[in-house]
């Protein structure tokens, strides 16, 4: 009896994957018949039922089951405050930062740590902000946080930046500041801020948030939730055979 259980439970489990695999193969089907010269890169299911999310070159829309209506923007949990959309692939490849460069991040571990993240980040960058509400629910990771600040635009983050850096617990003090607003204390102490400007610099980034991935490839931007699952995975995959290390 319990092997007939496994054995129904093993084939509605393939019969719900292969349902939501023709749902979302139906409706780029749809997009594209009604609009041939569209490029179309992903089909996503969404929380909304029968909503669904397409990605378009560098375009996200959201439409449905005829692809009929869309509607262009952002989709937002705003009981998790989370944005859902796909961040539409904008990699470019400069490396991974060594594991000497990696001692001028904070750092940050979740579940079993075993993936790897590098985040540029300006504490008073709103869109840094909103990057750190979507790793929120991201985990089995690693997170190194290379504060970035950008004085041209917030003159107060090179202050703010060097005050986490200096607090006993550097990423409590981090993700307080940035989910929560709480000001660190005041500190001063030997710091790698300068040093984190020029590395930056050096690799080509001029904005914040950017996101590296394990395997060298940088995103930027506030990557949402499922598309930073996505490139984890693809990274990964690359580095280690889909085997975390």
């Amino acid at each position: 009896m319990n092997k007939l259980n496994l054995s129904i439970g093993i084939l509605l489990a393939i019969a719900t994957s292969l349902t939501h695999a023709t749902k979302t193969d139906d409706v780029k089907a749809k997009v594209l018949q009604n609009y041939p010269a569209t490029t179309v890169s992903q089909v996503n299911e969404t929380p909304l039922k029968n909503i669904f999310e397409v990605v378009m070159g560098k375009n996200v829309a959201y439409t449905d089951e005829e692809a009929r209506y869309f509607i262009f923007g952002n989709l937002f949990d705003m009981k998790t405050q989370t944005d859902l959309t796909t961040t539409p692939s904008n990699k470019i490849e400069i490396g991974f930062p060594s594991k000497e460069r990696l001692k001028d991040a904070v750092k940050t571990v979740k579940g079993n740590g075993k993936r790897k993240l590098a985040v540029f980040s300006d504490p008073d960058c709103p869109y840094c902000q909103q990057l750190e509400h979507n790793l929120q629910s991201i985990t089995d990771v690693t997170i190194y946080t290379f504060l970035f600040p950008l004085e041209s635009l917030h003159p107060r983050a090179k202050g703010t930046a060097i005050s986490i850096w200096c607090a006993k617990d550097q990423s409590k003090a981090y993700h307080e500041y940035m989910l929560n607003n709480k000001q660190p204390q005041v500190k001063s102490c030997e710091n790698p801020i300068d040093r984190n400007i020029q590395f930056g610099g050096s690799m080509g980034i001029q904005g914040t948030p950017s996101v590296i991935f394990e395997d060298g490839s940088l995103i930027p931007g506030a990557i949402s939730a499922p598309e930073l699952e996505r490139q984890l995975q693809e990274a990964n995959k690359k580095v280690n055979g889909g085997i975390s290390k």
